[in-house]
């Protein structure tokens, strides 16, 4: 089984980490992985995408054209990207920076008010790990256990005070 993800928004939320965190879950798994990373040449505020793709067997190329799941968090990505993914395929998107619905109805949409939620709960730059919380449900592939893994890869050592705040918040999203 394969399943390509596509990760983007703007520079500064978080896509390529919450990118990083899916691919290091899906080593954590003993899946093929392979992530790549785009970006603009601003650091934040520029456009930024990741491209991962978890399979079972080696993975050919890591470019990923059609998504079978899309994550959008802001409108330009959900506007460039939505008809890119599959049929029967889900698009996640942050609702509380995305006004406008999912047009298609051949695909299963996700609207979750990620930056609203992390504000709300003291943690404003976290939205990135709500909508993750979310995808690792309906893509029914959440276990303690691999998720915490992945985080102690994605998150220095430095920042280590950091991994139950962003197990938190992906809980949250989990819960949405």
């Amino acid at each position: 089984m394969t399943n390509e993800f596509l990760f983007a928004g703007f520079g500064g939320q978080g896509i390529l980490f919450a990118g990083k965190l899916l691919a290091y879950k899906g080593l954590t798994d003993g899946k093929e992985v392979s992530w790549l990373p785009s970006y603009g040449p601003e650091m934040r505020g520029g456009t930024a995408s990741c491209s991962i793709i978890l399979s079972d067997t080696p993975v050919g190329s890591p470019i990923v054209s059609n998504p079978d799941i899309l994550i959008a968090m802001n409108l330009p990505s959900l506007d460039k990207y939505e008809k890119t993914v599959k049929k029967g395929g889900m698009i996640f998107y942050d609702s509380s920076l995305i006004s406008r619905e999912v047009i298609r109805d051949d695909v299963k949409a996700f609207p979750i008010p990620a930056t609203k939620m992390a504000e709300e709960n003291g943690t404003p730059t976290l939205a990135n790990m709500i909508i993750m919380g979310k995808v690792l449900k309906e893509t029914d592939d959440f276990t303690e256990e691999s998720v915490r893994a992945a985080l102690t890869k994605v998150i220095s050592a430095k920042r280590a005070d950091m991994l139950d705040v962003n197990f938190g918040a992906i809980k949250l999203g989990y819960d949405f």
